[in-house]
């Protein structure tokens, strides 16, 4: 199976993992050959509340039987994705009250980059260095790092880059400026949390200069941080959210989300200002409703501060020089990217799932589902001691 997936199927680096996956439940995932690993990485921050969630399955699963696809997005009234919209505003800020419902996290990206040129007439967009926003083109124009859009050039032109946390940079938002989008955590870069203020300085320097603050949460948002967006816990609104990954509990789905003063430009002058094929798709929907109902009904964020206390009281160990991030968004940082290759290949023949970052190779990244119990916790914490204490000697 695996040279058939190697021969057949396109790859996205040349060592995959290629584990043979037979089923996934919980947080468990087993092979064909009968191993069972515990899940650290949920899809990379996509599954929500685990594997195989009974009620999401069910609203699929019923969605299904009633109606699939039936028409492009905006033109037909759908009982699954106007639900989802309106359960968004229902939780989010007042001026955040009208939901473009995608296909994917980076063409919420695109969607948004657009919106914010519509709105504003500008042109100029401002992004962080080392950041990543999805990987289509004008995603990868906003993103800060040149090894990865070198080889994709020419890109989309008039982005400028600030530096994440340092305020001295934000004099590039200007009145040419139409957008600066940020990553409300940087991921790629290493789960880099904003620190002094950051954000609501940013926030504060686009409304002084007219431009729109957009905020992707595509990792980040649907309680990963215990809070339902990320930037709940810093004090400051965007203009604009972009959301993805962990809202489909498993399912492909994206977002952008605003005013509806701000998203109604993209009616007119030209009309279809942006438009999708299966964007909201009715099955799709279903599944973002119900994870995000099976949210709020259990306690999952009221228990992500202790998880994270969980993992890093758990994780004391002389390799292990930072732990970054915040909630179940977290990064263990060893001292070469060579010993995090070995981490990350040791613990998953020892039945350990973790996955490395884009950009921060001396990273790996633990982002399990919200639903983790604390055993399963302490026994994967157990393993990676045990690893790095076989790597250590």
């Amino acid at each position: 199976m695996k040279n058939r997936f190697l021969k057949y199927q396109a790859q996205t680096s040349p060592h995959p993992l290629a584990i043979e996956i037979e089923k996934a439940e919980g947080n468990y995932i087993y092979s064909k050959s009968g191993k069972k690993y515990l899940d650290f990485i949920a899809g990379v921050s996509a599954n929500t509340l685990g594997h195989k969630n009974k009620a999401i399955n069910k609203a699929i699963t019923d969605q299904l039987d009633s109606y699939s696809h039936v028409m492009v997005y905006g033109e037909f009234v759908q009982d699954k994705p106007l639900e989802l919209c309106e359960f968004l505003a229902s939780k989010l800020p007042s001026q955040l009250s009208t939901t473009y419902l995608t296909n994917s996290g980076t063409e919420a990206t695109e969607g948004a980059i657009k919106l914010a040129k519509r709105y504003t007439g500008r042109s100029t967009m401002v992004s962080c260095k080392n950041s990543y926003h999805g990987n289509t083109q004008g995603a990868m124009s906003v993103c800060g790092v040149e090894e990865q859009n070198r080889a994709f050039r020419p890109l989309v032109p008039g982005i400028k880059f600030i530096e994440f946390n340092n305020e001295k940079t934000l004099s590039l938002i200007d009145e040419n400026t139409a957008g600066v989008i940020i990553e409300t955590i940087q991921g790629g870069a290493g789960f880099i949390l904003p620190t002094n203020g950051f954000l609501k300085k940013v926030s504060d320097r686009c409304k002084k200069v007219g431009a729109l603050l957009i905020l992707d949460e595509i990792q980040s948002g649907i309680g990963r941080t215990g809070k339902l967006f990320c930037f709940e816990n810093y004090n400051m609104i965007p203009d604009i959210v972009i959301t993805g990954k962990g809202l489909g509990g498993g399912m492909p789905v994206g977002a952008f989300i605003s005013s509806q003063e701000i998203m109604t430009c993209l009616q007119t002058e030209p009309k279809l200002g942006h438009i999708t094929t299966f964007g909201g798709h009715p099955i799709i929907a279903a599944s973002c409703l119900a994870t995000l109902k099976e949210l709020y009904k259990g306690d999952y964020m009221q228990q992500i501060d202790a998880k994270e206390k969980l993992f890093r009281s758990k994780l004391q160990h002389p390799l292990i020089k930072e732990i970054r991030g915040r909630g179940l968004m977290l990064a263990i940082v060893l001292e070469t990217p060579e010993l995090i290759n070995e981490l990350i290949m040791t613990c998953m023949d020892e039945g350990l799932l973790l996955f490395w970052l884009l950009f921060e190779a001396k990273a790996a990244r633990i982002s399990p589902a919200l639903n983790i119990s604390e055993d399963e916790i302490i026994k994967g914490c157990d393993i990676l001691l045990k690893v790095m204490d076989e790597l250590k000697q």
